[in-house]
């Protein structure tokens, strides 16, 4: 079962679906495969293992599932990203103490279709720069040279998804915060259209509200990388569509 990293999430999903692995046995297989890798790359410092597992238990799946779900698999957050009840750093020192009150709308579209979050991915101190670093978790390096950058900002994300942590991770996209670190993890990542994927301004009041503006969001979006091409496509598959929070 440990083994079951190698696989593509498109099998992986269609195994969860014809019941042949279990949601449970997915959350340990990326656990271990988290254990054994993380020393070397630091991709994903943040974690939530219990919590995952406790999710991975309980899971029910609709009678009619929607397109896209997921049936379970896991999947890690970049730390820009709001997940309720685990920290929400932004990369910064400023924030290492702040635990997240809500999900984002991106959150809330994952696990709606059947995603588990197992983790939170390292990024640059507020998602600033084409690297990933920061003085609260250290650096992120790529698993096929670790003497090399992950490339940045969604450099956590790129090196969870290339070493077998998880088999989707989310990720924002500026000016190419998604696509270089894909190029120097040797994964996909697709800047998607604005508006594909949901986010939301959060709670009144937050910091985060103004980077979320409309106006912002014109040129920075959240996405996913992968493995491959299908699988971004299936990925994708489970967060495009409308949310109430995401004027756009």
């Amino acid at each position: 079962m440990q083994q079951l990293w190698r696989l593509p999430a498109v099998t992986v999903v269609d195994m969860l679906q014809r019941q042949q692995v279990t949601p449970l046995q997915l959350v340990e297989a990326s656990e271990a495969r988290w254990k054994e890798t993380e020393p070397l790359i630091n991709a994903m410092p943040i974690t939530c293992w219990e919590r995952a597992k406790e999710k991975a238990r309980q899971m029910q799946h609709p009678a009619n599932p929607p397109r896209g779900y997921l049936y379970g698999l896991p999947v890690a957050v970049k730390d820009l990203t709001a997940v309720k009840g685990l920290p929400f750093t932004r990369g910064s020192l400023l924030y290492k103490d702040v635990i997240a009150d809500f999900d984002d709308a991106l959150v809330q579209r994952l696990e709606q279709q059947g995603a588990i979050i197992v983790g939170k991915t390292n990024t640059p101190e507020m998602g600033a720069g084409s690297q990933t670093y920061n003085k609260l978790f250290g650096t992120t390096v790529t698993p096929w040279d670790t003497s090399k950058t992950a490339g940045g900002s969604s450099g956590g994300s790129a090196a969870a998804v290339a070493v077998g942590q998880v088999w989707l991770a989310t990720g924002t996209d500026f000016g190419g915060s998604l696509r270089n670190p894909a190029s120097y993890c040797g994964v996909v990542g697709m800047r998607n259209s604005v508006g594909v994927v949901p986010q939301d301004e959060g709670p009144d009041g937050d910091e985060a509200a103004a980077r979320s503006s409309p106006a912002w969001r014109l040129r920075s979006v959240s996405g996913l990388l992968a493995r491959s091409t299908a699988d971004l496509a299936l990925g994708l598959d489970a967060l495009a569509g409308t949310h109430e929070g995401d004027q756009l």
